[in-house]
């Protein structure tokens, strides 16, 4: 793919068949006193525009870093970060100079940290902190940046917005300060946004309200949405497509109804079947036996396997591919098409 020069130009509108995010052959690997680390192996994926896929797996599983790296956020002192192709709307991230990364942040691509408060600047308005992109971006006056600072308070649901933009982040609630993230993000009205977390410490009512937000604002922008959780209530309400990650990799990729309906890896599987249900009240919860390995002590063959309750003995030898294993689905697992018939 031919990818795009960078510019701080206003959001253009490029070919729709250019996915707003695609990622080939990713690894991230950290540079330790003990020796390198692997975080990330050569993973790929698509977000398509207009489309929420959502980035499922416990903590630890590469998720955070897949982000970074979109993002060229990573160290190169402390972090190899190796691909075919890490592009954000066509262009291409791995071969951007800092400048140009610093004009694709926020023009192209918005990210949502998943800790409002320490994301945001005490000492700075909020009004401030949202119109610095506008000024940074398109060279808007103090005064225009501060009025399309408003405009975004109020877009995101903050009531009275022209009265709070003035307010410092210590004066709003915590779901008020994760919609104000949400703003920062959007503002620039970006091809992609990057979700990481987004709902975490946050009561029922407020995470309800977050996704609520974003997916309106995804469907009225257009942008493609990464959405990174470990949370299956979330991908439940918002996602189109989810990525299941695990120690480092995808080990399946399908609709989110799909999904739910039956998983066709034993990882994703047993993610479903962690999740407590009301009629199993009085029962022992579902657990997944042992803990997810450490990324520098992988073993052998499927990561998965000494979790794993499928395991037969060529798992321990053999690392599975990711191979389509129904229509627009694919798993990484020596017996996913078991694994799917069970639950048919």
């Amino acid at each position: 793919m031919t990818t795009a020069p960078l510019d701080a130009s206003p959001r253009h509108t490029p070919s729709s068949d250019v996915p707003a995010l695609r990622l080939r052959g990713l690894s991230v690997t950290f540079r330790t006193r003990r020796g390198p680390v692997p975080a990330v192996r050569d993973l790929d994926l698509d977000v398509r525009r207009g489309q929420l896929l959502a980035l499922l797996g416990e903590s630890g599983s590469g998720k955070s870093v897949t982000a970074r790296a979109a993002l060229g956020l990573h160290d190169p002192r402390r972090t190899e970060v190796r691909a075919s192709a890490v592009e954000v709307a066509g262009h291409d991230v791995l071969g951007a100079t800092p400048e140009e990364l610093r004009r694709l942040r926020g023009a192209t691509v918005g990210l949502v940290f998943q800790d409002a408060l320490s994301a945001l600047n005490p000492v700075l308005t909020v009004g401030h902190q949202i119109g610095e992109l506008y000024r940074q971006h398109r060279g808007a006056s103090r005064r225009a940046a501060r009025a399309q600072a408003a405009e975004m308070l109020a877009l995101v649901g903050i009531p009275a917005a022209h009265q709070r933009v003035d307010d410092y982040p210590h004066q709003f609630s915590g779901g008020m300060r994760q919609r104000l993230l949400i703003a920062m993000a959007i503002a620039l009205e970006p091809e992609l946004l990057i979700a990481d977390e987004p709902t975490t410490a946050l009561d029922v009512t407020v995470q309800a309200q977050v996704l609520e937000l974003i997916d309106r604002l995804r469907a009225e922008l257009d942008m493609g949405v990464l959405l990174i959780t470990h949370d299956l209530g979330v991908v439940c309400e918002v996602a189109d497509e989810v990525a299941v990650m695990y120690a480092g990799r995808i080990v399946e990729r399908s609709s989110a109804d799909d999904l739910f309906a039956g998983p066709a890896h034993p990882y994703a599987e047993a993610l479903m079947r962690s999740v407590p249900h009301v009629d199993a009240l009085g029962r022992d919860l579902a657990v997944i036996p042992g803990t997810p390995p450490r990324p520098g002590a992988l073993p052998t063959g499927c990561a998965f396997h000494p979790r794993c309750d499928w395991a037969v003995a060529a798992c321990r030898t053999e690392r599975p591919p990711l191979l389509d294993v129904a229509p627009a689905r694919s798993a990484a697992c020596l017996r996913s098409e078991e694994v799917l018939r069970a639950h048919v």
